[in-house]
């Protein structure tokens, strides 16, 4: 019986089994035609929405600033040369580099002993010409009076000869009186000749005392002037560079001494292209007297001056592109000679155009504009001006519209946005620090003993007193610290 039992209950696990087994086949075979008989259905998908920043289109005039780049020269600058060769026996205190001179001081005197025995040896032969003038017009007076007296002897000496002629026609003279008065007369007048011949002597003497008397005048303001040439003084006011000697150093004559520069009269010379060159002429063709704002960048300040451009280089170098302008500086102070300075130019403005930032212009010329139903549509402008992260543009329906500031590859002409209007960004302020009485009196240290100017000093210390510094003015002076 047991086995009957459970060789039933066998039976009925097994038959259990297999009818599962088949139901689930019969479930997986439904499932499967049910699969293939469906058509097939597709998901419902959703437009995506770009948010964008939009700007507002406001035509106006705007008056458009070139940037370029340059240096900053001297048109004033002398070399400073010796005019004769010897020694320097003298220098003056500030004949140094950066040294402030006056316009007429005393830079440096060359040794004039040799040109003072000149000056002398000049002057004695002066006195000697003056004297020979003296006694060669001496001469010439004596010989006038010499010729005056034979002239008054020949002419007695005539008229004894007429008297004896007349005697001898009347009976009463004779012949040998004749003769010898005639002979007298004769030698009268050989004496007038010699006496002629003795005054155009003295004449000739004279003109060659006159001349003799001109070469040593000449001589002597020579000598003089060489032993000024021993001085050397500065022609206008300024500041002395490339000193190349020192007192007891012997110069030859033309050597350069050093360079002298008037620190008033700076010019920038800048270098742009030659379209920007063209919108910077006027109508006869002549470059416009722009105003410039001339820039230079120390320890994170800026030293700015205001110019005009006064010229434009004859022609372009070689190897070179573009044109070189320069503009005259009003203010200088604070520039030298050789700065790397930021020149803004001032343009002519440009009438009925709209600012846009820069990134709003694509690369096919157009810009993104927003329609009635938050789409955008495609605008093309015309590029005028690049100012700085800004453009210029103008366009025909610009007036009013909305432009997408910032574009990307996702975004195009019948794309649903969502506009985001206004601006939130606004500049932060600089962060400050406190700093510890060490640090901030080696900061102050450096910024006293530094050469930079004494506007830009006070400043930076005034900063550096404050109970909280910016952190840019500290990292900034140690950099130049090299900490």
């Amino acid at each position: 019986m047991r086995f009957l039992r459970l060789s039933l209950t066998g039976l009925f696990l097994v038959s259990l089994t297999l009818g599962l087994l088949a139901y689930a086949g019969q479930l997986v075979y439904s499932a499967v035609q049910a699969r293939m008989n469906d058509a097939p259905s597709i998901p419902e998908r959703r437009e995506r929405v770009f948010a964008v920043n939009l700007v507002e289109a406001r035509p106006g005039t705007e008056i458009p600033i070139l940037t370029a780049y340059g240096s900053v020269e001297s048109r004033r600058t002398l070399e400073v040369r010796a005019r004769t060769g010897g020694t320097i026996v003298e220098l003056a205190p500030d004949f140094e580099n950066g040294g402030r001179v006056r316009r007429g001081q005393l830079l440096a005197r060359i040794d004039p002993a040799e040109a003072r025995f000149a000056l002398d040896r000049a002057e004695s032969d002066l006195t000697d010409a003056r004297d020979e003038e003296r006694e060669a017009r001496r001469a010439l007076d004596l010989a006038g009076e010499d010729l005056g007296a034979a002239e008054v002897q020949a002419d007695l000496r005539q008229r004894a000869f007429t008297r004896q002629l007349d005697l001898e026609e009347r009976g009463v003279g004779t012949a040998a009186a004749v003769e010898a008065a005639e002979l007298a007369a004769a030698q009268a007048n050989q004496a007038v000749v010699s006496r002629r011949q003795a005054e155009a002597t003295a004449e000739a003497r004279v003109a060659q005392a006159a001349t003799r008397l001109a070469r040593a005048r000449t001589a002597f303001a020579e000598a003089r002037k060489r032993l000024e040439d021993t001085q050397i003084t500065a022609e206008f006011t300024g500041t002395l560079r490339d000193v190349t000697v020192v007192e007891g150093r012997f110069v030859s004559a033309n050597e350069k001494l050093a360079d002298l520069v008037d620190p008033g009269a700076l010019d920038v010379a800048f270098r742009i292209s030659t379209a920007q060159y063209a919108r910077l002429l006027d109508a006869e063709g002549e470059i416009t007297r722009a105003p410039v704002r001339v820039s230079l960048d120390v320890y994170g300040e800026k030293i700015e001056t205001t110019g005009r451009i006064t010229r434009d280089s004859a022609s372009v170098g070689d190897g070179e592109t573009g044109r070189l302008l320069f503009a005259q500086l009003d203010d200088a102070q604070g520039f030298k000679p050789g700065d790397f300075v930021t020149v803004e130019v001032t343009e002519p403005a440009v009438d009925d155009v709209v600012r846009l930032p820069a990134t709003a212009l694509g690369a096919d010329g157009s810009v993104l504009a927003l329609t009635g139903e938050d789409r955008l549509r495609s605008l093309p402008v015309t590029l005028v001006r690049r100012q700085g992260n800004d453009i210029l543009v103008r366009g025909a329906d610009l007036s009013g519209a909305e432009i997408v500031a910032e574009r990307s590859p996702l975004l195009g002409p019948g794309i649903k946005v969502r506009p985001l209007r206004g601006s939130s960004t606004q500049e932060a302020a600089a962060d400050l620090i406190e700093l510890s009485a060490e640090r901030r009196d080696r900061l102050r240290r450096f910024v006293e003993t530094s050469d930079m100017p004494e506007a830009m000093r006070a400043r930076l210390l005034g900063e550096l007193d404050a109970p909280r510094v910016p952190v840019q003015t500290v990292e900034r002076l140690e950099r130049r610290m090299g900490g």
